[in-house]
């Protein structure tokens, strides 16, 4: 402690000495302030040569004496410390050419500690937060120095990254490079706003002002034409702000990029001894982020006012100063002179000022100084602060400015003694609240609005109703009042006829009394015709026999209606009877309602038509019974007549009408006969529909019995199958050997290895074989294929599976695809869900197309979209693998390649490559390799031109990339498919631009089957685009 406060008081002696320079006056601050630290630093050596030294050794000592300066900072125990870090500046070619000083630094960045040597012996060391080499990237320098700040500013703390030291040390390199040609040269000021840009959401805003304080007078960078902005200052919370300088809200990156580069282009550069591009004035960029705050976190209020704010959002407000001040400077040594003399009073000035603060802040002292400058007065929050601060020094290695180096390192040293109260700034979102009631202001009056021209609407509607009913009222009333005088019309019109009557009446008196008066004359007459009653006898008897006939023949009549209405009595017991015939089947019926709804439909309607016959026929009988009376009746008045006549004996002219109505009663009564006639004939053809109706009902009971016989007879025989079926389902999958696929043409690799593997499983499922081909002969392919349709999962899961280990024959695959086994299994992927169907399905599917026949009929019946759409809705490895190795059979067809990449099975081959299953994947190259080939070979016989569609699906970037892969039968599929591709010239700039000539060239020298190899070289010599290439060096 002792050594370190030795330290610290020539420094203190040395600031005292520049204040006192200043107050004399600062046309030689820089002199001044570099002579007092060389004095403080001189009055150290001086204490430490008086203090005795111990017996020197007999040989001299090599080790230089060093002194630590500094004390360890604990990160943790003041998270508000302000950090520091240094960056030592690599030697520039005026350090090279200086062999008389010589490094006057050394760093020790694993221990975060910098030597600074006096001499060859003496030395002291200083301890940092991060200690920088000269060979240290722009990004290490950013991730540890600005990074943890700007994650401060994103969670809503203000933060400052500062860069302090010797002027052409570096300072605007580490902070504001803008890595135009090289983007790992960026400065912290990219990378940060980068960084911002990157974690914040489209609701967060970011902007940005850039200004510079140059000669005590703040300029906007962004408006050059707004100089000397003031400095307004909250009286309640103290906070700094420049409500004259212009803010910018940042788009992206390259926006941002444009506002520096404007910026950078305003700011004040001179060409110094020091530097030829020595900044004249500091730099500050302010960016200011405003994030919303998703949840009210407050503990400490009631509930009731937690429901008061929980409707009001929050929103945090974060600001980040980067500041790159422009350095200290010497006027011996930069040989500045006029205005640069001005520039550099004004920079020793700011820089003095801000030196005093960080010392009263670092002394704990009660009076800081910060309105001493303008910078202090922008820097208030950042040193002794709410604010999160990082400061990094730059320093120079010459010794010929040991004075500069060492007042840096002091001022880094007491800046990291402040400790700021980082504080979170939270506020409600009044804005954000204020849009949003305004936006449901607006809605609700919009809504009112639609309210009030629906009540209009509707009052206009009411208006127009009762308008309405006004009318009717009028025009009921007035049709009223002409009905009253109709009918008063009516009344006196019918009173007239009244009158009338009675006078008719009156004259039928008159006559009746004329009558009477006949009557007596006829009686007179009746003595006289007393004479003719023998001539008249047989006229009479003549008559009686005709009025007995017709008595005869009208009980006669009776008696046939009476019959009729027995027999429609019958008829209805018979209708009744069919009605609980009906019943009695109604469950039989119902149980086969989906099949026999039209015959119930058939049967209903018949019974319908009778019943509504029977009525008509039986109103009818009615209707003829009433005319019948009607008859009896007149027969009735015409005896009643005869007897009058026979009493009265009028004459003859009286006789004649009587027998003129006898005559038409008679036609009436044949009429009739007639008419019943009909209506018996109608009677008996509905009889006889009815009987054909129910021979009908009959035959389609018989038929449903025979029906259900035959279910049960086929329930039984698959109760037999799923007994004597194989349970094992994976069995059908490998049922075409390996060999049989090799040995086809549709079929392109093949090794010894599945040629062992099918003679194993030949000899494990001869059985099995045997049993299906027995349950085939017994059962019939027909009623199995017919199974698939059954609506029992059970069912359909076991005969698929018969189905697809009988496809795993060749002599039974022409036989399922005739008799509509290749249909079946298409309508079970199109239509099923369950993962077995689908997986059985597919691996039956993959056996037929073994043949180049039904490859093309599984593609034509959309059989690859099918399998298409299986691969992408399921997971299930084993699934995957079986669809893989379809459509691996189908790329074998190049007939077929244009179909299956317009039906998506390219795009879903790759796709399934996504499980990561070895299988699957061995599946999905044997299939590019067939692909491949099969395109090869109808290149060279000139049947395809053009582009491979493999690269149009982005298959060559998933060949080259596993080329190398652990599974040698992977391996030499993926090696294959990468030869073929290659013979197809089109092809070769995707090859150049991918890596595969790389490729093909490794596979020709390392590929472990020798006939690859030779497939590989015959293919680079071929290929003259390859050959190019290698001419003019590519690697």
């Amino acid at each position: 402690m002792a050594t370190a406060s030795s330290g610290l008081r020539p420094a203190q002696r040395a600031e005292r000495q520049r204040i006192s320079q200043q107050q004399q006056g600062l046309l030689h601050g820089g002199n001044s302030l570099t002579r007092s630290l060389i004095n403080g630093q001189n009055s150290v050596r001086s204490k430490d040569n008086a203090k005795p030294l111990p017996s020197p050794p007999p040989r001299r000592s090599v080790t230089p004496h060093s002194r630590s300066h500094s004390r360890d900072f604990d990160d943790e125990n003041d998270p508000g410390r302000v950090r520091v870090a240094v960056r030592l500046r690599p030697r520039n070619a005026e350090d090279l050419s200086e062999a008389d000083f010589a490094d006057c630094v050394e760093l020790q960045p694993e221990l975060k500690r910098l030597k600074l040597r006096k001499n060859n012996w003496n030395s002291e060391s200083y301890k940092f937060d991060e200690v920088f080499t000269e060979t240290a990237s722009q990004k290490r320098v950013y991730e540890v120095v600005a990074k943890p700040v700007v994650e401060s500013v994103l969670s809503g703390y203000n933060g400052t990254v500062m860069a302090y030291g010797q002027t052409g040390t570096g300072k605007t390199f580490t902070l504001g490079r803008l890595g135009k040609d090289d983007a790992s040269e960026r400065g912290i000021m990219v990378r940060a706003v980068e960084d911002i840009l990157s974690n914040i959401s489209l609701a967060d805003t970011v902007e940005v002002s850039y200004l510079q304080l140059y000669m005590e007078s703040i300029q906007d960078l962004l408006a050059p034409e707004k100089t000397n902005i003031p400095i307004n200052e909250d009286p309640k919370t103290g906070e700094v702000s420049l409500s004259g300088a212009v803010t910018v809200k940042v788009r992206d990156l390259d926006h941002f990029l444009q506002l520096l580069q404007i910026g950078e282009a305003n700011r004040h550069v001179a060409n110094t001894n020091l530097n030829t591009e020595s900044s004249r004035s500091h730099a500050i960029l302010m960016v200011y982020i405003r994030r919303s705050v998703p949840e009210i976190v407050e503990d400490d209020i009631s509930s009731q006012d937690m429901k008061t704010k929980s409707n009001i959002p929050l929103v945090r407000k974060s600001k980040l100063l980067i500041v790159d001040l422009a350095g200290s400077e010497r006027l011996d040594k930069s040989g500045s002179e006029g205005i640069l003399l001005e520039e550099a009073k004004f920079i020793n000035l700011s820089l003095t000022s801000l030196g005093k603060c960080i010392n009263a802040l670092a002394e704990n002292s009660p009076h800081i100084p910060t309105r001493d400058s303008k910078l202090t007065r922008l820097l208030r929050d950042s040193f002794g602060g709410s604010a999160r601060t990082s400061l990094i020094i730059t320093i120079g290695p010459s010794s010929r400015h040991h004075a500069e180096t060492t007042s840096t390192i002091m001022f880094g040293q007491r800046a990291m003694k402040i400790v700021n109260m980082v504080k979170l700034k939270e506020e409600f979102d009044y804005e954000s609240l204020c849009r949003k009631l305004e936006t449901q202001v607006d809605h609700l009056t919009a809504e009112i609005d639609r309210e009030q021209k629906l009540r209009e609407k509707e009052k206009y509607d009411l208006q127009k109703q009762l308008q309405d009913c006004h009318n009717s009222f009028n025009e009921t009333r007035k049709n009223l009042v002409t009905r009253s005088e109709f009918l008063e019309k009516e009344n006196t019109r019918l009173e007239l006829d009244l009158k009338e009557i009675l006078a008719e009446l009156n004259c039928q008196k008159d006559q009746n009394s004329l009558l009477q008066d006949k009557i007596a004359d006829l009686e007179m007459n009746l003595k006289q015709n007393k004479q003719h009653q023998l001539e008249n006898s047989t006229y009479q008897k003549v008559l009686a026999d005709t009025t007995q006939m017709y008595e005869k023949k009208i009980a006669e009549l009776i008696e046939q209606l009476q019959v009729e209405r027995a027999k429609s009595g019958s008829v209805r017991e018979q209708l009744d009877a069919m009605k609980k015939l009906s019943d009695d089947h109604k469950k039989l019926i119902q149980q086969h309602e989906m099949e026999n709804s039209k015959y119930q439909k058939a049967l209903a309607d018949t019974t319908q038509m009778y019943e509504k016959k029977l009525m008509e026929l039986t109103k009818q009988l009615e209707d003829e019974h009433t005319r019948f009376e009607g008859a009896q009746e007149q027969l009735d008045l015409a005896n009643m007549l005869l007897t009058d006549y026979q009493n009265s004996m009028q004459g003859l002219e009286e006789s004649s009408e009587l027998r003129l109505k006898l005559e038409e009663m008679y036609r009436l009564h044949e009429s009739t006969v007639n008419e019943l006639q009909s209506l018996k004939a109608e009677l008996k053809d509905q009889i006889q529909e009815k009987e054909a109706i129910c021979e009908k009902f009959n035959d389609m009971q018989e038929k449903l019995s025979a029906e259900e016989k035959r279910r049960k007879t086929v329930e039984y025989e698959l109760i037999n199958l799923k007994k004597s079926t194989p349970e094992c389902d994976k069995d059908f999958e490998d049922k075409k050997s390996y060999m049989k696929e090799n040995a086809r043409g549709t079929s392109v690799l093949g090794t010894s290895a599945s040629l062992n593997r099918s003679g194993t499983l030949r000899a494990t499922q001869s059985s099995q074989r045997a049993t299906i081909a027995k349950i085939c002969e017994e059962v019939g392919l027909q009623k199995i294929i017919q199974l698939l349709t059954s609506e029992d999962t059970d069912v359909q899961i076991h005969a698929v599976k018969v189905i697809a280990n009988l496809a795993a024959e060749d002599a039974n695959q022409e036989t399922i695809v005739e008799e509509g086994g290749l249909d079946a299994l298409l309508t079970m992927l199109r239509s099923s869900q369950n993962a077995t169907i689908l997986r059985v399905a597919s691996g039956a599917i993959a056996n037929l197309a073994m043949n180049e026949m039904n490859q093309g009929l599984i593609v034509s019946k959309g059989g690859a979209q099918l399998l298409a759409k299986t691969a992408s809705e399921k997971d299930d490895p084993q699934t995957l693998r079986i669809v893989a190795g379809a459509l691996a059979n189908l790329c074998g067809n190049e007939k077929l390649h244009a179909m299956l990449k317009e039906d998506g099975g390219i795009k879903a081959l790759l796709g399934m490559v996504r499980s990561g299953n070895s299988d699957v994947v061995a599946q999905v190259a044997r299939g590019l390799a067939n692909y491949a080939k099969c395109e090869s070979r109808a290149i060279v016989q000139g049947h395809h031109k053009g582009r491979s569609f493999l690269m149009e699906e982005c298959a060559l970037e998933w060949l080259i990339a596993n080329c190398n892969i652990a599974s040698a039968s992977i391996r030499r599929h993926v090696e294959l498919a990468l030869c073929h591709l290659a013979q197809n010239e089109d092809n070769a700039k995707d090859f150049l631009s991918s890596g595969g000539l790389r490729e093909l060239q490794r596979i020709s020298m390392e590929s472990s089957r020798e006939d690859i190899r030779d497939l590989a070289k015959k293919m680079l010599k071929s290929n003259t685009v390859f050959q190019g290439e290698m001419r003019s060096g590519w690697h």
